[in-house]
């Protein structure tokens, strides 16, 4: 499973994530494999100030997600994913990556469909 996160540094696992997928400077990708992180990737953002929220879904699904974790998405962006396929899920406690995997491990994230969690969508 292809996990995505947003995230505002470079550091693997141990990554602070970021606080809206949109304008993380990276995306860290863990792969799980019987609840156990075998891989870890870095891509940078490429942003999507151009194509709005339709280029951020667009380079996000480019890398083949099975799941995004985010700690806040607007409701378009989050109706794009749904469209998708994407299961988005929310985890507005944890600081680092390593957190929220265990958190999503134990199954204590909530997907959040396709409304969104911004206020101002």
């Amino acid at each position: 499973m292809r996990i995505i996160f947003p995230t505002d540094e470079n550091n693997g696992y141990l990554s602070k994530r970021g606080a809206h997928f949109g304008k993380a400077k990276f995306y860290t990708i863990i792969t799980l494999e019987n609840d156990k992180i075998v891989d870890v990737e870095t891509q940078e953002n490429p942003g999507h100030a151009s194509g709005g929220c339709a280029n951020a879904i667009t380079n996000i699904m480019s890398l083949k997600p099975n799941a995004l974790i985010v700690s806040g998405i607007g409701g378009s962006p989050a109706q794009g994913f749904a469209n998708a396929g994407l299961a988005v899920y929310s985890d507005q406690i944890s600081t680092t990556v390593e957190e929220s995997v265990a958190r999503f491990i134990k199954d204590e994230l909530q997907k959040i469909g396709d409304k969104g969690t911004c206020s101002a969508n």
